[in-house]
């Protein structure tokens, strides 16, 4: 795809955001229609069951797995270049960081990536915490909170000036990624089979990993052509959030991809939800429920930022380039989720009978 006449005519910045766009909207559908959430997914495996919810996150993981790899196959992509790969990675901030955000995710009853699509359909709780979530996310990134970052951050890092590339620490060939992906995809497809999910679910679900390698294909295509360095890149939601509410604030803020994501996912999660007739307003149940949702949005704004990102942003983002620390950050927010879900929700439900 040729995309220099795009850049004569409105600029590098506004196409980086309108790539943003439409990276979202992909997401936004996608996501909307396949009810797509590493929180239910984690709930569901904590409580004994290989249901929809697991099946459709491991299908929107493999089928990123698939499209980023082949992509790295064929050229179309450089994985080295993604800027999760490319800096230092923090093993102490992906443990740290990922617990905090798999414990926060069950109290917010969603990940940030789930919370905008659910404001998007009228979830005025999703609504709150996104913004907690946000504003969080922007102290852990350049406010009070930096030094305790990274602080926590700098107790172990990658060493030689990048992260690790699991593929290439395991000595895997270069088509062992794709093979991979291609596994648990056969993995998923069962899963799916017994839980009877439809071929239209299905779909949506492996769109949402497909809309990763869009981000990272559209950004790598942009960063070979621009004049201005260009950050390769995909989908993620801790550093995003905060840029485009920092966006809204300051008058001298740049476009570029992350300020285009987080609308287009909005926009994508909205036109879904009309067109599913599934608009609705909704609130917080219970006092507790609102604090605990608070909370929640809290622990994953830091923890998001310790960890290098959000459940999609470590967990599928990072996880398709076979970054080290992501991968570390999203078993780590499976095994906290896990153990929050026993220790609050199900010891909650249990005192409730």
């Amino acid at each position: 795809m040729d995309i220099i006449p795009l850049l004569e005519r409105i600029g590098e910045a506004p196409a980086a955001a309108l790539f943003g766009v439409l990276t979202g909207l992909i997401f936004g559908v996608a996501a909307q229609r396949s009810r797509f959430c590493l929180r239910a997914a984690t709930v569901e495996f904590a409580r004994g069951r290989l249901g929809d919810k697991v099946a459709v996150w491991l299908l929107t993981f493999s089928t990123a797995l698939v499209w980023v790899q082949a992509a790295a196959l064929t050229g179309l992509l450089r994985p080295d270049d993604a800027r999760m790969m490319a800096v230092p990675g923090s093993w102490s901030g992906a443990i740290i960081g990922g617990l905090m955000f798999g414990a926060g995710m069950v109290l917010a009853r969603g990940c940030s990536g789930r919370l905008l699509v659910l404001a998007a359909t009228g979830n005025l709780r999703s609504v709150v915490s996104g913004l907690i979530f946000a504003v969080v996310a922007q102290m852990a990134l350049a406010g009070w909170l930096t030094p305790a970052r990274d602080r926590l951050a700098g107790l172990w890092i990658t060493e030689g000036g990048q992260n690790l590339n699991l593929l290439t620490w395991a000595g895997l060939p270069q088509w062992g990624g794709l093979a991979l992906g291609l596994a648990i995809a056969a993995v998923a497809l069962e899963l799916s089979r017994r839980n009877r999910i439809g071929p239209a679910r299905l779909v949506f679900a492996s769109g949402v990993g497909f809309s990763v390698a869009v981000g990272y294909w559209l950004t790598f295509s942009l960063a070979q052509v621009a004049f201005d360095p260009v950050t390769i890149e995909s989908i993620t939601f801790t550093g995003p959030s905060a840029s485009t509410l920092m966006f809204t604030l300051d008058r001298a803020a740049i476009l570029d991809f992350d300020i285009g994501l987080v609308p287009g996912v909005f926009l994508g999660a909205f036109l879904a939800a009309w067109w599913g007739r599934e608009l609705k307003f909704q609130g917080f149940e219970s006092e507790i429920s609102m604090r605990k949702a608070m909370v929640g949005a809290a622990m994953m704004g830091f923890g998001g930022m310790l960890a290098g990102g959000c459940a999609i942003g470590a967990g599928v983002t990072g996880g398709s380039i076979f970054a080290g620390t992501a991968l570390m950050a999203l078993f780590c927010m499976w095994l906290g989720a896990i153990v929050t879900d026993v220790l609050v929700d199900q010891r909650a439900a249990a005192q409730a009978a």
